[in-house]
């Protein structure tokens, strides 16, 4: 097969990279490196195309001989939905287009559209199954320009597939993936991020340590060599029009994520709590027995413990 992945230098696009690349497959990237990095491509052999996903010409020669298209190009990070959400909307939109109009022009039939947990925001039912209604709750609270976009993306995806464009579908909603290298705008990056400078502050004793929110609120957490099994296992075996959860049932409070990274350094601290961003949602936990369905798995071969002290040794060593 010949995959185009978009968005191929970030965190979980380059990992699929590396994998897919590992199993014989031909990979072509594309990304405009505004925020992926090329160092996380270096030594794997794949066809790298330097270019924003909101050009239309650039997305159509990218798309040209491929057989699948992995659609990640989005801009990620809860800071940058509220500060950035103009930019969010803008290559969530117009890239989705351009990657339709391309399957269309180019005759590419598949497409692994890469979704996710914002979509539904505040979930009605926990654990939330992939039925639940997708909800943007309030248009004038610019956190819900990722998750709006990707809903608007999911419904202009179903309906190419419904007027025969796409020949296959599958949709993906990950949940909360971390690892090593993962950036600077997420939970556990931050609590590292913050970790390496409080240790230097405070050389001993009880690091007091401030988040947002007041502790309890949860997230299910899934290690991103986890993410890539479940990712290859949805291309070789999902249903055409199939939506599906990535990631695991393990939910975790914040606070023990908080008290999990300062083990890893070897220190304590006394959680401060602080103000939950308005429309961060207090539980997420997904339901993913549809994905288990598929076949042999499907649970975490690296459980949290262990993934957070790979992710920790990382941050710790490129501070």
């Amino acid at each position: 097969m010949r995959y185009l992945v978009t968005g191929g230098a970030g965190f979980l696009g380059s990992a699929l990279v590396k994998r897919l690349a590992a199993s014989g497959h031909e990979v072509r990237v594309l990304d405009d490196f505004s925020r992926g990095q090329q160092r996380r491509l270096v030594d794997i052999s794949c066809e790298i195309v330097n270019g924003d996903v909101r050009d239309e010409k650039t997305v159509s020669n990218a798309v040209q001989g491929c057989d699948s298209i992995l659609h990640l190009a989005y801009l990620q990070g809860t800071q940058t939905f509220y500060s950035c959400s103009k930019d969010v909307l803008d290559v969530a939109i117009r890239g989705m287009v351009n990657i339709l109009s391309a399957c269309e022009r180019q005759g590419t039939g598949e497409l692994l559209l890469i979704s996710s947990s914002e979509a539904y925001q505040v979930a009605s039912i926990v654990p939330t199954s992939e039925t639940i209604p997708l909800t943007v709750p309030d248009v004038l609270n610019p956190r819900y320009s990722y998750g709006g976009g990707k809903i608007a993306c999911e419904l202009m995806a179903i309906a190419w597939h419904k007027v025969g464009i796409l020949d296959r579908l599958i949709i993906a909603r990950p949940h909360n993936i971390y690892g090593p290298d993962m950036g600077r705008e997420h939970v556990i990056p931050e609590f590292c991020i913050r970790m390496n400078g409080f240790i230097q502050e405070h050389p001993n004793g009880i690091i007091p340590f401030p988040i947002q929110g007041t502790g309890l609120e949860t997230r299910s957490f899934c290690y991103i060599d986890d993410c890539i099994d479940q990712l290859t296992l949805l291309l070789n075996r999902a249903d055409d029009l199939g939506v599906y959860h990535v990631g695991t049932m393990d939910e975790k409070t914040i606070s023990d994520v908080a008290h999990g990274v300062a083990a890893c350094y070897g220190r304590e601290i006394k959680v401060i709590p602080g103000t939950l961003p308005k429309g961060s949602p207090p539980r997420r936990l997904p339901d993913t027995e549809k994905i288990h369905q598929l076949g042999h798995f499907y649970y975490p071969e690296v459980l949290f413990p262990e993934g957070l002290r790979r992710t920790v040794d990382w941050y710790r060593e490129n501070a």
